[in-house]
């Protein structure tokens, strides 16, 4: 960690003297008899807006400066299944664009090129894995922020069914949109992590349906699926690149190989921004009204704050049951398909530096093309996943979405694992690309 992080800035705490303390916890624990958990002395890094006991949750920004006074429930049970937080990672302010940069904690770089974005806003914990200073880390998804940097860093990264895991001590995150969830170097890393912090609580607002173990689909066939694969991005006016259409083309080529049915599809997607946009601003407004000092936030949290004053409380409850029609009308797609096959993001990960000196209106506007395909999803409520194809010859990774029923994490789970056993994809960037040119 100390000798990559320099050249990625991925890391915003370093938690090595704690880490040290809790691994020889586990190792006294261990000799005195005690059954090891699942995840037994794993270092895992923790995205900041999570809470970690002794550690200020900065959401990215400089406008809380008193510690967590205790773990929130993701990381309690990661500590009690064994696991060891050597770390907090970077994300941009509340986690409101898509690419990992921010003025309290600067630009995080992609260790496949380090000119380039890792994406975001989870792009610190995707850095931290796949450069290998973790074998796993947790972020956040409330737009594909757990997709988005997964596809840019080549990382297994899946977005659980809503309600899947616990959003405690806070009710939900970003209201319908968000969750908490593992960025991954393989499919079973991934799922060992699901199936420990999986579960919601009374005091969460959302609760998922039942689902088999996740580790246990991971390690069986998927039988013979019908997927559908659609290159058409959810939002209008994006055009993908190349390089995702022939990821895309390529993916759907194997799991036809592999003796799927596999087919073009229309999604007749249904347009989410009616639930989405209200969720969003709401949900950067009430993190922003919690922080200590309002005044130290960034320029554009700021703008968000000013340009979301209109979605006050029936706005909010509108925009809710908006998200439940959007849900209907997008799961129509799985009257004809089992899985849903599209690009996870719609460019190449661009430059660093793709925000500097520009306001909210113009960063969301260069946000379109990495959200075109996963935000339908976060209204939607289904489970998702961005799952690695290789190296283009730009030198970064290209990744697919895979999109399944209601409470179905297990198929994606079983069908990514076969993909991952028929083409293996790299599991950590070249070291040589960690040195900034």
């Amino acid at each position: 960690m100390a000798q990559l992080n320099p050249d990625l800035n991925a890391v915003s705490v370093t938690l090595a003297d704690e880490a040290r303390r809790e691994a020889a916890e586990r190792d006294t624990a261990l000799a005195a008899g005690e059954t090891p958990g699942p995840l037994h002395g794993v270092p895992v890094a923790i995205k900041e807006e999570l809470d970690v006991a002794g550690c200020v949750t900065t959401f990215g920004g400089r406008a809380n400066s008193t510690p967590a006074a205790a773990d929130g429930e993701v990381v309690r049970r990661l500590r009690a299944a064994g696991a060891v937080i050597v770390a907090k990672s970077t994300m941009s302010e509340f986690g409101a664009a898509p690419y990992t940069e921010s003025v309290a904690l600067g630009i995080t770089r992609n260790p496949w090129d380090p000119t380039r974005t890792p994406g975001g806003s989870s792009g610190g914990t995707a850095v931290m894995v796949a450069s290998g200073m973790v074998p796993v880390g947790i972020g956040g998804d409330g737009g594909g922020s757990i997709r988005i940097p997964s596809a840019c860093c080549g990382l297994f990264g899946l977005k659980p069914q809503r309600g899947r895991v616990s959003s405690a001590p806070h009710a939900h995150l970003w209201h319908a949109l968000g969750t908490a969830g593992p960025l991954a170097r393989s499919v079973l890393d991934s799922a060992i992590v699901y199936d420990v912090i999986r579960g919601s609580l009374d005091s969460d607002d959302f609760h998922a349906g039942d689902a088999p173990s996740f580790v246990e689909a991971a390690g069986r066939e998927p039988g013979a699926l019908r997927i559908g694969w659609s290159a058409k991005p959810v939002m209008l006016g994006t055009r993908p690149d190349p390089i995702q259409v022939r990821a895309l083309m390529e993916t759907a080529r194997l799991l036809a190989d592999l003796g799927h049915d596999v087919f073009e599809i229309d999604p007749k997607y249904p347009d989410p921004s009616v639930a989405f946009v209200p969720q969003f601003f709401a949900g950067v407004r009430a993190e922003a009204d919690e922080v200590e000092h309002y005044g130290r936030l960034e320029r554009r949290t700021h703008q968000i704050y000013r340009l979301g004053a209109w979605v006050r409380p029936p706005v909010l409850e509108f925009a809710l049951r908006q998200t439940e029609k959007v849900s209907r009308k997008a799961n129509r797609i799985f009257d004809r398909c089992d899985v849903l096959l599209t690009p996870t993001i719609a460019h190449r990960p661009p430059e660093v530096g793709i925000l500097d000196g520009i306001g909210q209106v113009r960063a969301g506007w260069r946000s379109l093309p990495v959200m075109a395909y996963v935000a339908l999803w976060n209204v939607a409520g289904n489970p998702a996943a961005s799952v690695p194809c290789g190296l283009a010859e730009d030198g970064l990774p290209t990744a697919i979405q895979l999109v399944g029923r209601t409470d179905d994490e297990a198929t994606l789970f079983s069908l990514a694992a076969q993909i991952e056993k028929a083409r293996p994809w790299p599991l950590i960037a070249d070291p040589a690309a960690t040195v900034r040119p």
